[in-house]
């Protein structure tokens, strides 16, 4: 269902009009280009249904996905007016046939009860939510990636007390990209996240309406989002959260892997081009994403990142992704046929887990937890999965298909890159003190303003992380940015570099979290413009949620 109904000053019939419109254009002149890894027609491939062969289906996976549909847990709803947004206790089964008590946002919407709800919306829409925390626990929302006005962030200076509610009014400026929103109370946020408190935002637009006609796209069947967050389960299922001594200094890292809130999940699939946008929403564990088949790492397109589609897709074989971050992409199906099985996976990389406790603090599941496996192999009350561990995340079936085979398209977006001469630099310094990481030598003061830009500013950021630091994804509230160099990498990062500034496939195009490894100084462009009035407050901070829960951010003024 199109978007175009939330555009504003048009009748919805004319705005479904203008962005179809605009999409068959865009999308017609982009399919002339093909595939990064090939070119030609569209053509048919795959046999007759009745004669294709059927995939060998791994019991270890036995759950089929949870995807986005019309209800309950990752429906979708289309904003359209105003929403009123609960943070309860919901019942679920997150290992089947155990349905146990954990948190999630309610919404009931025209009849119909949703749970952690993806929302989609028309980029320039406005937004009416109203919050209602029915916790036990001071919360509040924040829309990850948006560039609203403070007041609408979700600063944990925000947060309401329980049985209290908070209004949001805002606008949506950004361009099409998968979002999210997750709760950000201040020594809070990771509890109530790996209990069960976060949903996708979609935000849709013209480019976006152009490449789902282009690839005939539908979300929740050949446009899938995915999830991934590695919980820690107790013995009936239910998710456990109590970091320990060196977890607040590692992070705090699950016994097995969810996608979609599924346990050991499989998905059927057509021999055909799929989008799978991908969301990091673990507390610290990163992954190194990677399809494999019959032995061998698939090629895939990157669409797009964080805060959209890139100019072009970018082919890779495999993508870091933190926690906080977001990737977009598009694997053809048809080059492995029907009958294959393809498993998303994320391999085994150096977690770089930085200094060793202090004597007294206790040691935690660090780098020195035994190595993990399987995600399908993980009894109750499991050992958590060492962090860089080898993990099989997803197993997908490849069915018989006899669409057209189509072509990405070779212009995604005309977006270019911001040039930043005369930028003034500001050097941002990670460090840690007695088993706390910290920014610019401090830890978080709700009331104190640790950075202070002038609002229309252009600034380079240089972020620099310790050799002797832990990897962090570092995330800007209210604000995006273009990652303009990596420099001091370690060799698993350097060799998937693109140019000479040491740039990954997944650094291009608009971000709002980058992830800084130790030795790492990695230089960010940020244009510091907006139309709200006054003074805002945002936040820059680590998305290792044990971090940010115990200091690891600061307050940025911009100053009107």
């Amino acid at each position: 269902m199109s978007l175009a109904k939330g555009m504003t000053a048009l009748s919805p019939s004319n705005r479904r009009k203008l962005l179809i419109g605009a999409a068959a254009a865009a999308g017609a002149a982009g399919l002339a280009g093909g595939l990064w890894w090939r070119h030609g027609d569209d053509r048919m491939r795959g046999e007759e249904p009745a004669r294709a062969p059927l995939p060998v289906r791994d019991p270890a996976f036995p759950n089929a996905l949870r995807v986005p549909g019309a209800r309950g847990m990752y429906g979708v709803i289309d904003i359209t007016g105003p929403l009123a947004i609960v943070a309860k206790t919901v019942h679920h089964e997150i290992l089947p046939g155990k349905p146990v008590a954990m948190l999630g946002f309610e919404v009931e919407h025209e009849g119909n009860r949703y749970v952690n709800p993806v929302l989609r919306v028309a980029s320039g829409a406005g937004v009416r939510a109203d919050f209602w925390n029915a916790l036990e626990e001071t919360s509040i929302i924040h829309w990850h990636g948006l560039k609203v006005d403070a007041n609408n962030d979700g600063h944990p200076h925000y947060a309401i007390p329980a049985s209290s509610t908070y209004q949001y009014n805002y606008r949506v400026p950004n361009r099409a990209s998968t979002y999210w929103y997750h709760p950000h109370a201040h020594g809070r946020t990771a509890a109530q996240i790996h209990q069960g408190l976060a949903g996708l935002y979609i935000v849709e637009d013209a480019e976006e309406l152009a490449l789902r006609k282009a690839l005939d796209f539908e979300l929740g069947v050949t446009d899938v989002p995915l999830v991934l967050q590695d919980k820690r389960l107790d013995e009936t299922g239910a998710p456990y959260y109590g970091p320990e001594g060196s977890e607040w200094m590692h992070g705090y890292l699950g016994n097995g892997v969810l996608v979609n809130l599924t346990d050991r999940p499989h998905l059927d699939v057509t021999a055909r081009v799929h989008r799978f946008r991908v969301l990091n929403a673990s507390m610290a564990r990163i992954y190194r994403l990677a399809f494999e088949s019959g032995g061998r790492m698939l090629d895939f397109a990157l669409l797009g990142g964080d805060g959209g589609l890139l100019p072009a897709a970018r082919p890779a074989r495999e993508a870091f992704l933190s926690p906080g971050e977001r990737v977009d992409i598009a694997l053809d199906f048809s080059r492995v046929g029907p009958g294959a099985s393809v498993t998303l996976k994320s391999l085994a990389f150096d977690p770089m887990c930085g200094p060793a406790p202090a004597p007294g603090v206790g040691t935690g599941p660090d780098c020195v937890t035994p190595p993990g496996g399987r995600a399908g192999s993980r009894p109750p009350q499991a050992p958590p999965l060492a962090d860089g561990s080898p993990i099989e995340l997803m197993k997908l079936y490849v069915l018989a298909a006899r669409a057209p085979v189509r072509a990405i398209p070779a212009a995604l977006s005309p977006g270019g890159i911001p040039g930043h001469s005369g930028a003034s630099v500001r050097r941002v310094a990670i460090d840690h003190h007695r088993m706390a990481w910290r920014i610019n030598g401090r830890l978080f003061d709700m009331r104190g303003i640790g950075l202070t830009v002038k609002s229309g500013s252009r600034e380079i950021w240089e972020i620099s992380n310790p050799a002797d630091g832990m990897p962090h994804p570092m995330h800007m509230h209210g604000f995006q940015f273009r990652v303009l160099e990596r420099a001091g990498s370690p060799e698993q990062v350097r060799r998937l570099a693109l140019a000479e500034r040491g740039l990954t496939a997944t650094d291009l195009g608009w971000k709002d979290t980058v992830l800084v490894w130790p030795g790492e100084t990695v230089r960010i462009g940020i244009e510091f413009t907006h139309h709200y009035v006054g003074d805002q407050v945002y936040m820059f901070h680590c998305h290792n949620l044990q971090h940010a829960d115990r200091g690891m951010m600061v307050n940025v003024r911009i100053a009107a």
